[in-house]
């Protein structure tokens, strides 16, 4: 609605994950490194965590991207309360394998086969594995025994893991030891840091093909990053509406005023929508919270339905 307005030439805060919007903050910048750094050691596990809306699944996508012409045979996998043998054939759907009806022994001697084929042929393979504080522990443990597979003394597969915070609890359980062993780098990503903020709405705006306008003053800015704690999914999420108030407005310079009203705005619309009076705290980002709360629990839900899917199509296609 409000593109042609500023005469862009798409959506700049588009909630879903898309690379082509990614900006290198520090956080992803060193990330980044990170997984590049695992993939050179050729083995074990990476383990990148985050609180909800950080940015960890685009980080992925961006991998993706960078590796295309190494020769690698990657897979991603977003996990619900997969178990063991479910969690087995998921991986097995992923890399294109038979897995329908079959049992945990065939589909480990299926995966074991299609390893070996890809290190005879000097390819390597990569599992990434996104929402992975929802995998049951047996399956975790599935997961470290996939990663002892060897073909003449060396790895063939290597597994990113990423998840939000709450997994680095579940991997220092006593009964993780094994695979707390197997992990060879571990990377937490944050908010970005205030003076980031501007560079990320800019960002994502010439990608749309901003050019000035609007324009947004260093309070706007300010109290953008206040009221989102410069969580990027918090940031587009309000930096959406702010846009669509510019245009229904006919605002061209954005200043706090203009984001305090927008706030306001929000934060009325989730008190009606819970039904209970939420106290308005200037900059406690509340009403980003309540948000994020329901996104994670629909993204669990479409991660399910995706899950499923994959399943029956690949039960379809062994028809």
């Amino acid at each position: 609605m409000y593109e042609s307005f500023y005469k862009l030439q798409g959506k700049p805060f588009r909630l879903s994950p898309d690379f082509r919007f990614f900006f290198e903050s520090q956080g992803h910048r060193r990330a980044i490194a990170y997984l590049r750094y695992g993939l050179e050691q050729r083995e074990g596990f990476i383990v990148i965590t985050g609180g909800i809306g950080t940015g960890k699944t685009t980080l992925v996508e961006m991998l993706f991207r960078m590796l295309a012409r190494e020769q690698l045979v990657a897979a991603k996998l977003v996990t619900t309360q997969l178990e063991s043998d479910d969690l087995l054939r998921m991986v097995s759907a992923s890399y294109g394998l038979p897995h329908e009806n079959m049992s945990k022994a065939a589909l480990l001697k299926g995966l074991e086969t299609f390893f070996q084929k890809k290190a005879m042929n000097r390819e390597r393979v990569l599992l990434v594995i996104d929402e992975a504080q929802n995998i049951p522990k047996r399956s975790l443990e599935e997961l470290r025994m996939l990663s002892n597979i060897q073909v003449n003394g060396a790895p063939v597969l290597q597994t990113f893991l990423l998840g939000q915070d709450e997994f680095m609890a579940i991997l220092q359980a006593p009964d993780m030891e094994q695979l707390r062993q197997r992990v060879i780098a571990t990377y937490r990503l944050k908010a970005l840091a205030a003076e980031e903020t501007p560079g990320y709405i800019e960002h994502r705006l010439r990608r749309a093909g901003w050019d000035g306008d609007p324009s947004f003053d260093a309070g706007a800015y300010e109290e953008i990053h206040q009221q989102t704690d410069g969580v990027p999914r918090r940031i587009n999420t309000f930096c959406d509406r702010l846009m669509l108030f510019g245009y229904l407005e006919e605002i061209h310079a954005f200043t706090r005023e203009h984001v305090q009203t927008v706030a306001r705005e929000l934060h009325g619309e989730m008190d009606r929508s819970q039904r209970a009076p939420v106290p308005i705290v200037p900059g406690s980002g509340q009403w980003q919270e309540a948000l994020e709360g329901r996104l994670s629990a629909l993204e669990e839900k479409v991660a399910e339905l995706e899950d499923a899917l994959i399943l029956e199509r690949a039960r379809l296609r062994g028809k």
